[in-house]
């Protein structure tokens, strides 16, 4: 079957009432999520896990990725009127899209982000739809060996790209892994890390987890920084809107450039928050007008808002075809897959099709969703962030707390979820990346079967890693990637001491 099929199929799955009314339910919860501070993706998502239990998971996908969709629309909205990033990935947008909104031109800038995030989210289904397919068929082929090192370059990318310093990327892996390692090993089957506790035998919960360490860290933060909200007022009317489409065309070169780069940090670990300010970056530096960036230029709103909503529908192409995630929320989408008894790979796309494609195309219709919906929302929305935050934060908190205990019902996760809310407070105070930890819990014991798996295969020898071209291209490259800030900074020393004796490297041999 073609991908135009499938898709085809796809959209016949989707377009019922209840469907549709699941996307709208969706993306107001995640344009709430994304407005209001202590929140975001991967938290929202999370709190909303234990209510798709009873559903359907075609029905539980499309209202986590909608939500998705809005949390990072609302992200938007609140850099633009409030200079506040709701999303990480929305710190970017804040430099243009806010002296925008002081200049009285924020509807412009709201209307210009919200069009031009659409493009980008729609070439990234794009990329989904034809790319997945070809990506699944090959990794049909994969075994444990290949796996292993596929989820080895997930994690050497994320220690030798990462912006972070590569030794706190390191510990926030390692209490990741510690996290997966808790309860029941599954090849001997003995008990690990329960310390005689038998709530611990199943292991800890990934969902508690990331509700701690995003919600409930995020807020600490946000409570000592003591927030106030000061914005500006919109009205998007549809002369604003038709006016600001007829402009979009003449950042034609922009919004192509940003969608590639958009995608190549989706599918990477990059991410959202890397392309949307490299994307800024390369539109400031290629504009006619880059003297006016970061003082109401339109160009600097729809550069990292394509790129934004580029790289998040990216970031899902590895997660559903090899099951590593490319970004933080799409890590919790995967432990939301495992929970509903699916395993992300190569696999699905055979076993589960209807699932895919139900997913696929809920991503085209739900992004348009998106759009209409939070053009005619934004004055509500906007009207939020104007109550107290002593009276919104204790909310979010009850929010997490009724998330958390209706796990398992235990009032234990409760405690576990402040445990980890104070680890999510450290490390964003330290500058750790949560990131990498999320990865860790959610590939961890995947991870470690696979590697046990193939020492079982090759009587311990570490030489199965490269007993083929696909296995031994891959750990190469995993570990090139791994100590590339070594290699880098040897380069630039060597480089420098060239410059500084260009005699003595003309005669060196």
């Amino acid at each position: 079957m073609s991908e135009f099929d499938s898709l085809l199929q796809g959209m016949n799955l989707i377009l019922t009432p209840g469907h549709i009314g699941l996307m709208v339910v969706g993306v107001l919860l995640g344009i709430l999520v994304g407005v209001l501070p202590g929140l975001g993706a991967p938290n929202g998502v999370a709190l909303l896990l234990p209510l798709t239990f009873t559903m359907a998971p075609v029905s539980a996908i499309i209202l986590l990725s909608c939500m998705y969709w809005g949390a990072l629309f609302g992200g938007s909205i609140t850099s633009i009127l409030f200079n506040i990033p709701g999303e990480p990935s929305s710190v970017a947008t804040t430099f243009d899209g806010y002296p925008m909104a002081r200049e009285g031109r924020a509807a412009e800038a709201l209307t210009a982000a919200f069009s031009s995030a659409l493009i980008g989210a729609l070439c990234g289904v794009l990329l989904l739809t034809f790319l997945s397919t070809r990506i699944a068929e090959f990794a049909m082929s994969f075994s444990s060996p290949e796996f292993f090192a596929v989820y080895l370059l997930a994690f050497c990318t994320f220690i030798g790209m990462s912006k972070n310093p590569p030794l706190k990327t390191v510990v926030a892996m390692m209490i990741g892994f510690a996290m997966a390692a808790v309860g029941m090993d599954t090849v001997s089957g003995n008990l690990r890390l329960t310390f005689d506790q038998p709530i611990l035998m199943t292991g800890i919960s990934f969902e508690v987890a990331v509700i701690g360490l995003f919600g409930i860290g995020e807020i600490l933060c946000t409570v000592e920084e003591g927030l106030v909200f000061r914005g500006e007022h919109a009205r998007i009317t549809p002369m604003v809107i038709l006016r600001t489409w007829a402009r979009l065309p003449r950042y034609w070169l922009t919004i192509v450039r940003s969608t590639l780069v958009g995608c190549w940090m989706g599918i990477t670990p990059g991410g959202p928050t890397a392309a949307s300010f490299m994307s800024y970056s390369l539109a400031r530096r290629f504009s006619k007008n880059r003297d006016n960036f970061g003082k109401g230029e339109v160009e600097g709103v729809i550069a990292p808002e394509t790129a934004d909503h580029a790289a998040g529908t990216s970031a899902l192409l590895p997660m559903l075809t090899l099951g590593i995630p490319g970004s933080a929320t799409a890590a919790v989408m995967l432990g939301g897959l495992m929970i509903w008894g699916l395993h992300p790979g190569p696999t699905l796309f055979v076993e589960q099709h209807d699932f895919v494609w139900g997913l696929i195309a809920s991503m085209y219709l739900g992004n348009v969703v998106s759009l209409i919906v939070v053009l005619a929302t934004v004055p509500l929305f906007a009207s939020i962030l104007r109550i107290p935050f002593s009276i919104i934060a204790p909310i979010i908190i009850m929010i997490c707390a009724i998330g958390a205990y209706s796990v398992h019902n235990a009032f234990f996760d409760v405690v576990l979820m402040l445990g980890f809310g104070a680890l999510g407070y450290l490390f964003k105070k330290l500058g750790y990346p949560i990131a990498p930890l999320v990865l860790a819990a959610v590939l961890g014991d995947k991870a470690e079967d696979a590697f046990r798996q193939s020492m079982l295969f090759s009587d311990g020898q570490l030489a199965i890693f490269w007993s083929n071209p696909l296995v031994g291209s891959l750990t190469s490259a995993a570990l090139a990637i791994l100590f590339w800030p070594l290699l880098s900074r040897g380069l630039r020393g060597l480089l420098g001491w060239r410059g500084r004796h260009p005699a003595k490297a003309k005669s060196a041999p």
